[in-house]
């Protein structure tokens, strides 16, 4: 599952159609539909995704939310669409009605660019008035791709994504709040600092003139921040190539191949379901592509033997020996997801 990739083609898919959509009902069928498609969900199965979903409103009876996306016969997201063109900022509270008849955890407000997505942290079966994830799907940032991706099927789990949609939200409250204060200080901020460097009387000429010194301080610090890591790389890459100019460069008998990384990421799409990416290691040998837990070559996940005639994917048991399982693509690991999830269950046992 590679998300990056697909949202990027979606996006410039997007920019290139949008000035020819009109209607909502384009937009839905142009924008939305394949970014619940990219999520892994099958928008031609009405049993997994189902348009015009009926959420009762205690007398209003027959009211509609445009998809709901379900798991086991159980609606896990409500989806509301609006054209393109629109604010969603003046349709949040129909979604709210839907909320809390279809007993979801999750709603999603989108016109096909800006996606809001929201949960019950406040109250029980009560959507939040503010969305603990948002993205312009234009815009998108690697951490922001990590957070959709939680929302795709084969990683769907309400409760991760519940516990981490309160540090989202709160996190994002908090940068809109420092990203206010460092282009407008406000009185409170200013005296915070003010008070701690001035020992005269705070009045109001000397609060003037310390919003104006704090506004530059911060300034400034953000500036020299970034100059010290950008120095600190370029210092890096410096020694770097100082190192390879002095040392000549061993040539490797290893060679890694595009099939090889793709095989590697199908079992991180597979492994991230309990473990944090970056705990899943690949190192290549001569006899075979290995991937390890925490780059220790002790703790083996699996390994890969796809350079010869025939193809194998090596599963570990708790003895940590191998098993050789013969495939004919990569894309047959995906069957052995169970033994290969069953292998980090021998090292969190340990």
């Amino acid at each position: 599952m590679q998300l990056q990739p697909q949202l990027k083609a979606l996006a410039e898919k997007i920019g290139k159609l949008k000035d020819k959509i009109d209607t909502e009902e384009s937009t839905k069928h142009a924008f939305v539909l394949p970014f619940i498609n990219l999520l892994g969900y099958d928008t031609f199965n009405p049993t997994e995704v189902v348009p015009e979903f009926t959420a009762d409103i205690g007398l209003k009876k027959g009211e509609k939310v445009d998809y709901a996306i379900f798991q086991n016969e159980q609606p896990i997201i409500i989806i509301e669409c609006k054209n393109w063109k629109e604010n969603l900022d003046v349709h949040n509270s129909q979604l709210f009605r839907y909320f809390h008849a279809s007993k979801t955890r999750f709603a999603l407000l989108t016109n096909g660019i800006k996606y809001r997505f929201y949960t019950d942290l406040e109250a029980a079966n009560k959507m939040d008035e503010k969305p603990f994830l948002e993205f312009d799907i234009a815009k998108l940032k690697e951490h922001t791709i990590h957070e959709i991706s939680k929302f795709h099927k084969s990683n769907f789990d309400v409760a991760k994504i519940v516990n981490n949609a309160s540090a989202l939200k709160y996190t994002k409250e908090i940068k809109k709040l420092i990203a206010e204060e460092l282009q407008s200080p406000s009185y409170h901020f200013v005296k915070l600092f003010a008070g701690n460097v001035y020992s005269g009387r705070l009045t109001e000429k000397v609060m003037g003139e310390f919003a104006d010194l704090v506004g530059k301080a911060f300034t400034q610090t953000i500036s020299e921040k970034v100059n010290d890591r950008l120095n600190s790389a370029l210092n890096k890459e410096a020694e770097q190539q100082q190192e390879e100019t002095q040392e000549p460069e061993e040539v490797s008998k290893i060679e890694t191949t595009e099939e090889e990384l793709e095989g590697y990421r199908i079992v991180v799409a597979i492994l991230r379901r309990k473990l944090s990416v970056e705990r899943i290691v690949h190192r290549d040998t001569q006899s075979y592509f290995g991937i390890l837990l925490d780059d220790n070559n002790r703790k083996p996940l699996c390994r890969l033997h796809l350079n010869s005639g025939n193809k194998y994917l090596g599963i570990i048991d708790e003895n940590k020996d191998e098993t050789r399982h013969a495939i004919a693509s990569i894309d047959e690991i995906y069957q052995f997801e169970e033994d290969l999830l069953k292998t980090v269950d021998f090292y969190e046992n340990e």
